[in-house]
């Protein structure tokens, strides 16, 4: 009898030890400028998507991002590799690259050419130094494995599926097609060219939403639908089709289909987070989710795959709203910040162009020019950085010394800053101005270190996640780790998140 119950007692242990079948599909999607309190603020109607998702996943209250600044290409470099700005190369939606000598995007390669659109210098992954989730799968299974990304935007196509996938896909205003690169195949799969002939965008003509109208003319339209809840459409319905014609879910690994939908993004920048039409876009949002989650069904069933589910940043509120509700916030003149570090570095070194090129959050310094005048670079930096300091609703303002050496004080806010700063590409100068305070003249933005443009949603649902709310602070760096676990494949190279062990039954 003892040997019997020992027997029994053994097979439910191993049953109990045993993994889990690894799902046939990862479904990762990204919501471009989706603030985690759009989850709260709106819950009451959410009936569909965000509702299966808040009442069957694993939902982390408190996951902010850990790096400045908070843009789109860093937070969805971020999403499957886990990488820090600092360690992926990624540092912002573009950047002036002194090898190049020139301004480059996240995704620009000269070496590629444009599918599907208007003739045009093409994308890839070439410039993020890291790799992904499904990178480690298609090594770990020798390519079996079958990866896709679509978005409108090219950077949130190509920067989650990572370098070796089959296939990302993205939309060309120019000519309302959704195109791809050299990078990935000679010429578009032929899938893509017959959704192309559909003309996906062209359904959309003279569409109303709230009171806003799409324009009737293709070239107008194609511009326009970006910034409307009909560009998301657009999206899922291409990564509908991308299922079912890559038959992913279905083969003898599992797949990865990455989702970005940027429409949202685009309606925030315009009319920031407290406009009737951006609340409209979350709304339609659930819907479109709900619709993604049917047609994964109907390819391999729910019960056989993952999602996950997050943001890539927040937004701050339009700063006239928040004057009208007796809250800090502004505008600030870029052009005041790079006359006033051009005037300074005149007045002490000599006439010149000083600064090669500048931006929303950080100056890149001639170094041409200081070589000439054989002039240190830590002190111009320090010259440059004094004469920005004193300026009103400046935050922070770091050298390039500052970020290397690790000599600015140790906070979290200068913490995130160090994490965005890659030396090889990184600027000389890097600045914060006030909290809610912004360089846009019109609408609003986002980018800085502060939690309403880092705290995002992190959602797990699906086959061995344990649904609820979890409120220990975490990152969505931990996303990508937590997969590895899940997938049994090596952690991305750059991942500095840790498992999110508690989801995981």
């Amino acid at each position: 009898m003892k040997r019997i119950l020992s027997a029994v007692l053994l097979a439910v242990t191993l049953f109990a030890a045993a993994p889990l079948p690894k799902p046939k599909l990862v479904v990762a999607i990204v919501i471009d400028q989706f603030r985690y309190d759009y989850l709260t603020r709106f819950r009451s109607e959410y009936a569909a998507g965000f509702d299966r998702l808040l009442t069957q996943g694993a939902v982390f209250t408190d996951a902010d991002l850990q790096h400045f600044p908070t843009v789109t290409a860093i937070g969805h470099s971020t999403f499957l590799s886990g990488a820090l700005p600092s360690i992926s190369g990624i540092i912002g939606n573009d950047w002036y690259d002194r090898d190049e000598g020139r301004k480059v995007t996240s995704v620009s390669d000269s070496k590629t050419q444009l599918l599907g659109g208007v003739p045009a210098e093409g994308s890839s992954p070439r410039r993020m130094v890291v790799d992904t989730i499904g990178d480690e799968l298609k090594m770990a299974d020798a390519g079996k494995s079958h990866v896709i990304g679509v978005s409108l935007k090219d950077r949130a196509a190509i920067l989650p599926s990572g370098h070796m996938a089959d296939g990302a896909f993205w939309f060309d205003p120019k000519s309302g097609n959704f195109v791809s690169s050299t990078y990935y195949f000679t010429q578009l799969p032929g899938w893509v060219k017959d959704f192309d002939a559909s003309h996906p965008a062209d359904r959309y003509r003279g569409a109303t939403w709230l009171t806003r109208k799409l324009p009737e003319s293709g070239p107008k339209l194609y511009s326009a639908i970006d910034a409307s809840p009909f560009g998301n459409e657009m999206v899922e319905a291409l990564a509908e089709r991308a299922m079912e014609a890559e038959q992913l879910g279905k083969h003898d690994a599992t797949d990865v289909l990455t989702v970005s939908f940027s429409s949202n993004d685009y309606v925030g920048h315009q009319l920031g987070p407290d406009s009737p039409e951006v609340h409209e876009m979350a709304v339609r949002a659930d819907r479109v989710l709900a619709k993604l989650f049917a047609a994964v069904d109907r390819q391999v069933g729910l019960d056989n795959a993952l999602i996950v589910l997050t943001a890539d940043h927040g937004v701050a509120p339009v700063p006239e709203v928040n004057a009208a509700r007796r809250m800090p916030g502004g505008r600030m003149p870029l052009s005041l910040v790079t006359k006033t570090a051009q005037t300074a570095l005149a007045a002490r070194y000599g006439e010149g162009n000083w600064i090669v090129s500048g931006g929303e959050d950080s100056l890149y310094l001639n170094l041409a020019l200081e070589a000439q005048k054989k002039l240190d670079p830590a002190q111009v930096n320090r010259t440059a950085a004094d004469a920005i300091r004193a300026l009103p609703h400046i935050f922070r303002v770091y050298t390039r010394e500052d970020l290397i050496h690790g000599e600015a004080l140790p906070d979290p806010i200068t913490r995130r800053v160090e994490n965005g700063y890659y030396a090889r590409r990184g600027a000389d100068i890097e600045m914060l101005l006030d909290p809610y305070w912004i360089f846009s003249a019109a609408g609003t933005t986002h980018g800085t270190a502060f939690d309403y443009d880092t705290h995002v949603p992190v959602i797990f649902m699906g086959r061995g996640i344990k649904p609820g709310r979890y409120y220990e602070s975490i990152t969505p760096n931990d996303i990508a780790p937590t997969l590895a676990a899940i997938l049994d494949v090596e952690t991305p190279a750059g991942s500095v998140g840790r498992v999110l062990s508690e989801i995981i039954q």
